[in-house]
């Protein structure tokens, strides 16, 4: 279990505490929670990070009243770049977006540039909002992936415990690869519930172990971490151990209360390719 799980900084969220649902827009709802609590445990240094890349929300109950009252309802997608100081805590971000519920904008640009606003704020980083119709958000088309999928290999597991040691490379044979697993499951840091993910490693170098890596991936069932502290942890993990030349992490996510967190990251890519299967 992570060494921060009891840190000061998580003991005001309110995950995993009972909270009333704002009727009216208010940003103040918004919390959040710095990255250099896992980044510590993990030894990286804010300036000096071993990777770039964003962390991708989907919201998919966004709603607002116009001028005259009518609702409006639109998907939105929010970007934070990973060099931003904090994370918005996940349970905060859905109360925000539920104060929207009942409140006038004079204009969907208006919503937009109060959302700009805040998220902004919370994250200490310069926040991305794009607001799309309902029946026409291309990002969110289900896309045919190219990568490998190596879940169905045949291997035992009896140990659930998060271990690196599971990964190993299978020769140093140079080699670029696009590999995914769909069997991602941690758990979140305060509340316990489970988070399942399909998780897309691409990478060029020595050729990692198939069988090594799922065993790793599926080592992540009991483990308690937000979703883009997994991803860094998983990205760390393989480039320490199997010293790729260039290497991408992708977490898909499924949505819990009408929101998914999709944290990317890479020694040379800042945005991901399009990859979404259907239980996204």
């Amino acid at each position: 279990m992570s060494q921060y799980k009891n840190a000061s900084e998580l003991e005001n969220l309110s995950l995993g505490k009972n909270t009333e649902y704002a009727s009216q827009y208010n940003p103040d709802l918004l919390q959040s929670v710095p990255r250099s609590l896992n980044r510590n445990e993990l030894a990286l240094i804010e300036g000096q990070l071993p990777f770039i890349g964003e962390d991708i929300w989907y919201g998919y109950e966004v709603s607002w009243l116009n001028s005259k009252g009518k609702p409006i309802v639109k998907v939105a997608e929010f970007r934070f770049p990973c060099t931003s100081p904090n994370i918005v805590e996940s349970k905060s971000f859905k109360l925000y977006l539920n104060s929207f519920n009942q409140t006038k904008f004079p204009s969907e640009q208006a919503v937009k540039d109060a959302m700009v606003k805040d998220l902004s704020k919370t994250s200490a980083a310069n926040a991305k909002v794009t607001l799309y119709p309902v029946d026409n958000c291309p990002v969110l088309a289900i896309k045919n992936h190219s990568s490998q999928c190596i879940d169905d290999l045949d291997i035992e597991m009896n140990d659930y415990q998060l271990s690196s040691a599971h990964l190993s490379t299978e020769s140093n044979e140079e080699v670029t690869e696009s590999l995914v697993s769909h069997l991602l499951k941690s758990n979140c840091l305060i509340t316990n519930q489970p988070d399942w993910a399909s998780l897309f490693v691409e990478y060029q170098g020595p050729k990692i172990s198939h069988q090594a890596l799922l065993k790793y991936v599926i080592s992540f069932r009991e483990h308690n971490e937000f979703h883009e502290q997994c991803v860094e942890r998983i990205y760390c993990d393989i480039m320490e151990i199997c010293k790729p030349t260039k290497l991408s992490v992708y977490a898909r996510y499924t949505r819990r209360g009408g929101l998914d967190i999709n944290p990317f990251r890479s020694s040379h890519q800042q945005q991901p390719k399009p990859a979404r299967t259907l239980r996204q």
